[in-house]
Formats: structure tokens, sequence, C-alpha cells
């Protein structure tokens, strides 16, 4: 098999080093390969011999002992606001080997994390744990099953080493898949660290890479208006499932648009607008209704950073970047009001006021009760049967006037059930789920329990064998169940 596996075409290191830092994985004593995703493989076109004789070959290149043709390996420089304060950052702990180009010319970055110390380490050892991995894993594929825009996982190798945190754990080094990398703290770092000349040629960039098309009159104003754009998106689509991502730092957005970064992230199970797991998350800053109020403060660190090259004049400057900015709230509730009215079966052009009241008026009953977000919905989709709280006279009569209205807007129950089943998932990744397959591995070494759960929430739309096995959420509820960054 030949060592070109990928088709890399790096253009990020035309930017030049003031951007990024070269250096190499670190390697490991024994790497074994543990999970490999062959469907993304062939989205990315990879021609990959799976076969006995050749994972040895595969092993050496998912853990960084062996580079591929082509590869440049680098650490990208990045800043970011974490928990609102301005930091130096970069990857610690992630090695980006290069950019793959598909064969319909999509370009992808292929990065290891946990493949070892780089200059913006931190004292860090630069390494991961397994469970941190295959949480990523898990996520991060089941988020494209619910077609998420996000980062993707190709491989996992164990390491064969241990890693010291809390507690000693086995290590392992995960293959990650996005568009590129840049962060809105990529920009911040630029504007921080760099001159307007690589801002200039910062943006240029971007806006080639990722918005090719976009109106170039103001580069800058255009990249700001297209990010904002993807993030309401984004925000929109974490909200219908109840994603809670739990470290939005602006070193954890992306300019593309796509989730990344999984560490202390988890789905709600009872609905709390204020529902926080984070462990590091103590004022509830990152708490699931505050995501769009995040997402719109992240952008403003990103217009902030482009205020040198919008305009001349400063206070120029920041009149245009603030049009921009004030886009968001009306165009996020738009999109939030005709997602929520998707999901109990109204389409765009049956938007009202009385949908919008019964939509209120639905979770307003689910804080109060605690009800299950995913499977409140499912009910009213009638996938699952009436019981408990959903057998009670509140629901029964919110699921009369629903059917009043939407009669009176000329819909039956077919059509609202068609509408809906794209928009509710029948299963998420329920945290005490991932926890049990993230064990079952990491204690045992047993991945069946993880494929199969996997397996499940590759297709969450689809009513597949087992399935009703991952649907009830935790019997005492979540309880003190807490998400960490596994760094």
């Amino acid at each position: 098999m030949s060592s070109a596996i990928f088709n890399f075409n790096n253009s990020y290191q035309s930017l030049g080093e003031s951007f990024f830092e070269w250096v190499k994985p670190t390697p490991v004593q024994s790497p074994g390969l543990l999970l490999f995703n062959h469907s993304l493989a062939n989205d990315l076109g990879l021609s990959v011999d799976l076969s006995e004789n050749s994972s040895s070959k595969l092993e050496q290149i998912f853990s960084g002992n062996q580079l591929t043709e082509g590869s440049e390996p680098m650490a990208q420089a990045y800043a970011g606001h974490q928990f609102g304060y301005f930091t130096m950052l970069g990857d610690g702990r992630a090695i980006l080997l290069g950019e793959h180009i598909t064969p319909s010319q999509q370009r992808f970055d292929i990065q290891l994390k946990g493949s070892g110390p780089t200059p913006y380490s931190r004292r860090g050892d630069g390494r991961a744990t397994l469970k941190a991995m295959l949480r990523e894993y898990l996520i991060s594929e089941s988020m494209h099953g619910l077609g998420i825009p996000t980062s993707r996982s190709l491989a996992i190798v164990k390491s064969g080493e241990k890693v010291y945190r809390e507690e000693i754990q086995d290590g392992a080094i995960l293959t990650r898949i996005m568009q590129s990398h840049i962060r809105v703290g990529s920009f911040e770092y630029v504007n921080h660290y760099l001159t307007k000349e690589d801002l200039k040629a910062y943006t240029y960039y971007t806006l080639a890479r990722h918005y090719p098309l976009a109106a170039v009159e103001n580069p800058a104003l255009s990249l700001l208006k297209k990010v904002l754009i993807q993030q309401v998106h984004l925000i929109v689509h974490w909200m219908r499932v109840g994603f809670i991502h739990g470290v939005m730092n602006t070193d954890n957005m992306s300019i593309a648009g796509e989730t990344f970064d999984y560490g202390p992230c988890a789905f709600m199970n009872g609905y709390d607008p204020a529902k926080v797991f984070s462990s590091i998350d103590t004022n509830g800053r990152y708490a699931f209704a505050n995501q769009p109020g995040i997402a719109h403060w992240n952008l403003s660190c990103l217009a902030n950073a482009l205020l040198p090259i919008i305009h001349d004049n400063q206070e120029q400057s920041v009149e245009l970047a603030k049009e921009v900015l004030n886009l968001f709230p009306d165009l996020y509730t738009q999109e939030y009001t005709d997602m929520m009215a998707a999901k109990i079966g109204f389409s765009k052009n049956q938007l009202s006021d009385e949908v919008v009241d019964l939509v209120k008026e639905l979770l307003n009953w689910m804080k109060e009760n605690q009800a299950d977000y995913t499977n409140s919905f499912l009910q009213i989709q009638s996938v699952l049967s009436p019981e408990g709280i959903y057998a009670g006279s509140f629901f029964a009569e919110w699921l009369k006037k629903r059917e009043a209205l939407l009669a009176k807007q000329g819909s039956s129950l077919a059509q609202a059930k068609e509408l809906m089943q794209f928009q509710n998932p029948l299963v998420i990744p329920r945290n005490h789920w991932v926890e049990k397959v993230l064990d079952s591995v990491a204690f045992t070494g047993d991945l069946s329990s993880f494929n199969a759960f996997l397996q499940v929430l590759q297709t969450p739309y689809m009513s597949t064998k087992n399935i009703e096995n991952y649907q009830a959420p935790p019997e005492n509820g979540d309880g003190f169940y807490a998400t960490y960054c596994g760094t």
C-alpha cells in the first residue's frame, strides 16, 4: 500500500510562519487501530486498505508515527476569549497533517488530536485520553447523522501509553476532519499580534477558502456577514435537538460554521433553558438558552478583530460592523421560530401568532414538568405511546388545540407528521448511554456496545432495530451528571 493515503495540497503555510509553528507528532510506543470510519473515508475519496497486512501501516499513520506523502505538519496559532477573558492559545495537543483535496475538489483539514506537545502546549503533555477521543468520535458522528454541520472523526488509535489526568487513563489519538480549523480566535490572534497587512491577507485567504462567491467590495464586512449567517443556522440546529456545547469560547467558534470541540458537551433530557452540564461552567455562561446570545457576543469579537480593515475611519468602521451584528437578533428569531413551528408540524407559510403561542405554551409546560425535550416532540408526532405526564389533561388539551389550528391552516395530522419527522430525532446520544458505552471500551476493551449505539445514532430519524433501548431518559434524571474538558 502506498503511503499516499491523502491527496495533500497545503495552502495555509502560504500565509507565512507567523500563523503557525512547524512541529511533528511525537511517536508512541505501540499504536493500535481501534476505530476507522469507512463511510467518511469513502466521502473523502481515500484509498485505504484495511487488510490485516496493512493495518500496522495505518496504525503508524494515524498515530503520527509515520508521515504520509505530502504532509507538512504544523500547529496553528490562535487566541480567544475563554469565559469572556482574552488569552493567547494555539494548538496545544493537535497537529495539522495537511489539507486533503477530495475527488470532487473539496478541501479538508486532516488533524491529529493527542499527538504530543507543540510550542503552544503551555506545560501540557499534548496527549488525549481514550475516553475523551471516544466521546468526540461518538458525538461528532451523531451530529453528522442529525444533519448538523460538524467536524468528523476518521480514526482512533490507542497509543499504548498512559495519560495522567485526575486519574491514570489509556491514551489515544483521534484523526479529526474539518473544512478548516480557522476560528474567531484565529482572527483575534492576527489582529492582536500581527500586522494590518497580515489581517487583510488572512481575510482574503479565508473568503477564498470558505466563501468564494461572497461580494468583495468590503472583504472584512462580507466575511463577518457570511459567518454570522452560518452561526445563526448552526445555533438553531443545536436548539432543535437540545445540544449544549458547554464551552463556547471564541477559539471554539468555526468560521465555516461547523460544530467542533466536543469536550464538555451534552444533550438535554428534561427541558430546562438554564441547563448546564460542563463542570467548568460554574456561572452558567454557556447554558442551553444562552447559546444564541453567546454566539452573538462571539461574533462581536470577530467584528472587533476586523475593525482595522473594515474602514480606515474607526468610527465608520464601528458603525458598519454594528449594522451587520444587528442583523443577528431578527435573523435568529425568524429561523428559530420557523424551526420550532416545524417541530410541532407547521410549515413556514403556516406561521402565525397562534402557532407561536402554541409553542410557548408547550415549552412552559415542559419546563414546569421537566418533560423530556426529545420525547415530548415524539409524543406530539405519535411515535411513542402516551403515558405519565403525556396522559394528563394539559397535554391532551394542547394536542386538541394543535389539531384545530392545523385544520384551520388547511393541514392534516399526516402532513404535520411528515414535516416533523426530519426535525425530531428518534434518538440522541443520551448522557447515561454515552457514559455506559465509553466505560465499556475503556474498562473492558469491548467495542460491541459502542458500535451498536453508534450505528443507531448515525441514522437518528429512522426507526431501526433496538432503537427503543436508547430512547428512555435516565430513570432518576441527570442528578449531578457533569461533563469535563478531557484535556
